[in-house]
């Protein structure tokens, strides 16, 4: 089999490896991606760290973007040289949650021990998260892959992959939110931003931003947050009720750290929702009292990547960008290469960074 660069995972917590891995020729449905750009996710790290198990070795990454190199025998639509968006959501499209349209919960479980990945000596190596995009080239399932205009750059177009369309995608899919409605977001990291500028496309009235850094309630800002709130406050709620003039029709939760979904709710306004984005780790527990929301008819809903259909809205979203509406490269802190990619997780982890992006070819 062809050998590519991919960074490995051999146990968790340890820096990456880059090496070099065996990538079959795609087969059936699937379809083999030049990864030109692929971001850094903050559920790449918490894999990385062990934070929910999994397989390893591995590869991890899931926000790319790249060129077609090689179709499989099946696959229509997409042809040698198209320019994609790779996604992690390897949607089956027959089971009860993809025929129901939530595409982002298949019920099909995908082992990815079994995948095209192979050590350079023929051993397991996992494709984390149907994926595996910190590597020179990918094989995915169709299903898994958008066709873009050529117009958008690379790097721009990764971070669709998945801190765009969960952002924008919790906002106006999960949330539902109608223009002149009420909006907290809580966190102003990379998906925080994006579910700002969600609620900005979606026409909201006010939009507070809550977090921990004043620099970064004012990035907030220049994403469409009306207001900004410093989570280290006494009852930051309070001064998000007062910039509001109310409690909120939507409340996005984007971090996944437990003080903040213990005081999701008191954000709330009579009916508002919590949508639930940020992952903890496993075994991290919140606590809320239910006779209030019982009360005022208040709920939470999670939300997987934006509850959203990605042929449907990741073209949606290229097109936001290319008329200006939708901030992309804003989003981008730093481009690293392949070879520098502990050194971009390592920034990531400082908090500072928005997204970092591993450039894989000069295109």
């Amino acid at each position: 089999m062809p050998t590519i660069k991919a960074a490995v995972a051999h146990e968790f917590g340890a820096p990456l490896v880059i090496e070099d891995v065996q990538l079959r020729a795609p087969e059936g449905s699937e379809v083999e991606v030049r990864v030109d750009a692929v971001a850094i996710c903050h559920s790449d790290i918490s894999y990385a760290e062990g934070a929910w198990g999994g397989s390893l070795p591995a590869v991890y990454g899931h926000e790319a973007a790249g060129t077609v190199t090689a179709t499989g025998p099946n696959v229509r639509g997409l042809g040698i040289g198209d320019s994609v968006i790779v996604t992690l959501i390897r949607a089956c499209g027959s089971c009860p949650s993809c025929a129901g349209g939530k595409p982002t919960v298949c019920e099909t479980p995908y082992d990815g021990d079994f995948g095209p990945l192979k050590t350079a000596d023929g051993g397991k190596l996992h494709q984390a998260m149907a994926s595996g995009a910190f590597a020179e080239k990918v094989v995915v399932e169709q299903a898994q892959v958008v066709k873009i205009s050529p117009d958008i750059p690379k790097d721009a177009a990764s971070l669709i992959a998945c801190g765009v369309i969960t952002g924008v995608g919790a906002v106006v899919n999960a949330a539902g939110l109608r223009a002149g409605q009420d909006v907290v977001v809580i966190g102003a990291g990379g998906v925080g931003l994006n579910a700002i500028q969600g609620a900005r496309i979606a026409g909201a009235r006010r939009i507070v931003a809550v977090d921990m850094s004043e620099e970064k309630l004012e990035i907030a800002k220049e994403f469409g947050a009306t207001d900004g709130v410093l989570a280290t406050a006494g009852k930051p709620w309070r001064a998000a009720q007062k910039a509001l003039g109310r409690g909120a029709d939507a409340v996005i939760v984007t971090v996944g750290a437990i003080p903040a979904y213990d005081e999701a709710p008191r954000y709330l306004g009579w009916g508002g929702k919590v949508i639930m984005v940020g992952m903890p780790h496993s075994g991290a527990m919140s606590s809320y009292e239910p006779v209030t929301m019982a009360f005022m008819g208040t709920g939470m809903i999670g939300s997987k990547m934006g509850d959203v259909v990605i042929q449907r809205d990741i073209p949606w979203m290229v097109d936001l960008y290319l008329q200006g509406r939708l901030k992309l490269d804003e989003l981008i802190s730093g481009r690293w290469r392949l070879d520098q990619i502990n050194e971009a997780i390592a920034d990531t982890k400082t908090g500072a960074a928005r997204r970092n992006v591993i450039i894989m070819t000069e295109s």
